[in-house]
């Protein structure tokens, strides 16, 4: 089968020149809501089994959450913001997260180096492209990320609309749109970057080459108005794609979207008001089951 050189820009560095088979992508047949509902199940139980490590470059603001929440939910972290670090620690981790929330301009060439090695060892990396769209910095970051392979892409509608194609962008870190309506532009998405394409909202869509576009909707209306959900979600998506690997990307994206909005619904329960929220959520995501995700799961197909 014929290898295709792609070089995706003249300013990526030498090792950022990716060799990949050239082939159709996989056709998923026979996919079903069961059948959704089983993966998820399955990749949380491998989650537990596996202990995945997640190398996090994340949004200050959140990363003490979202460190917690890896780790109610079985994996481990490691925020990483060193240039020299960054690089050197790619090989111990199983993936590596990029969330742009609160990016500097020594943080995007730590995000750089990072990814850099990481491609090169083989190791996926999901890609939080948070704001993008609303300042030049994150915007000229993620574009330049983008180029680089992520394995998933987890955004907002607003963000996930931007990187498509739209010309606005939304308010701040706030979606102004509802992930319905950015339904085609998702699998858009998926085709041009090769990666999985992770729509949240109200309902979560999951869009990726050869495979169905699918919606998850589950979920509570706290869980927006809870700082830092969001990049749970992105790191939960990371610690998957370690667990399962990079070829795995559709299947840890609908598992990244399933637990973290099954918890979320699940937390509603003890924590009811928006101070309680985040504790229970917590909580939740130390308990989830995989049984929890086939029954609560409601999830449609196509």
């Amino acid at each position: 089968m014929a290898e295709e050189i792609c070089r995706m820009s003249d300013d990526i560095d030498g090792d950022e020149i990716i060799i990949r088979k050239k082939k159709a992508p996989e056709q998923r047949a026979g996919v079903t809501a069961a059948s959704v509902l089983k993966t998820a199940a399955e990749a949380l139980e491998a989650l537990r089994a596996k202990r995945p490590l997640v190398q996090c470059m994340t949004n200050t603001v959140s990363s003490n959450f979202t460190a917690n929440a890896l780790l109610a939910l079985g994996a481990t972290s490691v925020v990483v913001e060193d240039l020299g670090e960054a690089s050197q620690f790619t090989s111990s981790a199983d993936s590596i997260l990029v969330n742009v929330g609160t990016v500097t301009k020594p943080q995007a060439d730590t995000m750089r180096a990072a990814v850099s090695r990481a491609n090169s060892l083989g190791r996926p990396w999901a890609l939080d492209p948070a704001g993008v769209g609303a300042l030049p910095l994150r915007t000229f970051t993620v574009k330049e990320l983008m180029r680089r392979f992520p394995s998933i892409i987890r955004g907002n509608a607003s963000e996930i609309a931007f990187l498509a194609g739209a010309e606005t962008a939304g308010r701040g870190v706030e979606s102004t749109i509802s992930s319905d309506e950015v339904m085609q532009a998702a699998p858009r998405l998926a085709g041009v970057t090769r990666a999985a394409v992770l729509v949240s909202g109200a309902v979560d869509y999951v869009a990726a080459e050869g495979a169905p576009l699918v919606a998850v909707a589950n979920g509570s209306p706290l869980m927006a108005r809870v700082n830092g959900v969001g990049s749970v979600q992105g790191a939960v998506a990371a610690a998957f794609l370690g667990t399962l690997g990079g070829r795995a990307r559709w299947e840890s994206a609908l598992a990244a979207s399933l637990v973290v909005s099954v918890a979320g619904e699940l937390a509603v329960a003890k924590g009811k008001t928006l101070g309680a929220f985040p504790a229970a959520f917590i909580d939740a995501l130390d308990a989830i089951t995989s049984d929890d995700l086939v029954k609560h799961g409601k999830v449609k197909v196509g």
